[in-house]
């Protein structure tokens, strides 16, 4: 398959190499325009086998699938650029920009593109991401299988309808940023209990993983917390100081609050 990346930076490149190491193409047949200024960028996918360009019609002509992974306010710009080229018609475009909807898409590129939305998160990095995706007007069940298979290349990919997106990015787009508060105070908290502070830190980090990875054999959290928790215990203690400080409710209302200015972001770039 042949994939062209609007935009060059970590997280196309992530793809890029979680999309050849799946064996979904070939490293010559990716290509990336990078911007003129990030040389480091560019370099980085010639290692990989891929080819790099300083502009975007290149990327376009060679592809079959291209993946927009520029900054929310370049998107109608850049997809202007290309949007009177003849290979653009008849295209499957996916966008991982945050807060940019299909249909503000749709609107730069000619009538016959398809389009995709996506929102994936820095897991994918290291393939373990957490995305979701949204079908545009013109998009394909098939267009969205597809989509499903790329992007379970960097880790788990769920169909959603698009007025779910704001949540999707609340919680899993922004969701790594609260996990790591969570580990930054659990080693904290190893500390004042005389830890050094590198192996508490690791410990959090094995805890969290560990933990993660249990959910996925199956069960509800609930009744995995309830496993860990003895009557009278140290760990009973720990949850009935997290609940008097209201722990669940404040995470819950970050997730919200994060929700609610995606919304107002979303406004701003769609309007």
């Amino acid at each position: 398959m042949k994939i062209g990346f609007i935009g060059g930076g970590r997280l196309a490149f992530a793809l890029a190499n979680g999309f050849i190491s799946a064996g979904l193409a070939k490293p010559d047949e990716i290509t990336a325009s990078c911007h003129p200024a990030d040389t480091v960028s560019a370099e980085a996918f010639k290692k990989l086998g891929a080819t790099a360009f300083f502009e975007n019609t290149p990327v376009v002509e060679r592809s079959e699938v291209v993946i927009v992974s520029v900054k929310p306010d370049v998107v109608t710009p850049a997809l202007k650029e290309i949007k009177n080229l003849p290979a653009s018609k008849n295209k499957l475009f996916i966008s991982v920009a945050m807060g940019v909807s299909t249909a503000t898409i749709e609107k730069a590129l000619p009538t016959e593109a398809r389009v995709i939305r996506v929102m994936p998160n820095t897991p994918a990095l290291v393939k373990e991401g957490a995305a979701a995706l949204s079908r545009g007007s013109r998009a394909t069940p098939e267009d969205a299988q597809l989509a499903t298979k790329l992007f379970q290349a960097v880790g788990t990919c769920d169909e959603v309808p698009e007025y779910q997106m704001d949540a999707v990015t609340a919680l899993s787009g922004s969701g790594p940023a609260y996990v790591y508060m969570l580990i930054e105070s659990l080693a904290e908290g190893g500390v004042r209990c005389g830890l050094p502070r590198d192996l508490a830190l690791r410990l959090a980090s094995q805890t969290t993983l560990g933990s993660a990875a249990m959910l996925r054999t199956g069960g509800h959290p609930a009744q995995m917390k309830d496993n860990v928790t003895s009557p009278a215990g140290s760990t009973a203690e720990g949850t009935y100081h997290l609940e008097k400080s209201g722990f669940r409710a404040a995470v819950i209302g970050a997730v919200k609050a994060a929700s609610d200015r995606c919304k107002v972001v979303n406004e701003q770039l769609n309007n």
